[in-house]
């Protein structure tokens, strides 16, 4: 029983001490200005799907222009699908907020994740939210390495994945950015603080 309680307890310890020093770097090679398109070249997502649905397009991804280019879109990454905050808090966040996002010109909601597109489907349908929000997957990360937007979750057992982020995306440039520097900051890039930058 002791035993166990070392190992709890190292375990937080070691999970605590890997968010402080990702608290304490400089997050993100984009920036306002930056052109999301080109900061990530050469990188394609993966639309939520079923896996017969992957197979019959022959596991086709999609291209980042052909998500930003000519639109007005808001997008969120996430740390990973069903996990605890992600699920009850932060995708509610901008689904809630769907119509009011709409109603300020934007053409579509993005969520994005270091996933496959089959977990993002099932975690969009347990959402109810395929319908308000496009759902992609980042499986390798590729996505959020080339905006250096990763960190480093093997303590909890989920290896490479995504901070919590937020943008405006016009055309391909991004109007605003958000980047939560520790775990708690959840407001940083909710859809409620979002919206209210738009």
């Amino acid at each position: 029983m002791a035993s166990t309680v070392i190992k709890r307890s190292s375990m937080l310890k070691s999970i605590a001490g890997g968010l402080r020093i990702a608290a304490s770097r400089t997050y993100a090679s984009i920036a306002v200005g930056s052109d999301l398109v080109s900061a990530a070249p050469n990188v394609s997502l993966q639309k939520a799907r079923t896996y017969d649905e992957g197979v019959s397009s022959h596991f086709a991804t999609t291209p980042l222009h052909h998500i930003f280019k000519g639109k007005k879109v808001v997008i969120f990454g996430l740390p990973g699908a069903f996990t605890g905050v992600c699920s009850a808090q932060h995708v509610p966040s901008y689904k809630s907020n769907i119509d009011k996002f709409k109603a300020k010109g934007i053409e579509s909601v993005v969520c994005v994740s270091v996933n496959d597109p089959y977990v993002m489907n099932g975690w969009a349908e347990k959402l109810e939210a395929k319908d308000a929000i496009e759902f992609y997957g980042d499986f390798d990360a590729s996505f959020h390495k080339s905006l250096d937007l990763t960190i480093d979750l093997s303590a909890a057992l989920l290896g490479t994945r995504s901070h919590r982020w937020s943008a405006l995306v016009e055309d391909g440039k991004i109007k605003v950015l958000n980047v939560e520097k520790a775990p708690s900051e959840f407001k940083v890039s909710g859809g409620d603080h979002l919206l209210a930058q738009i």
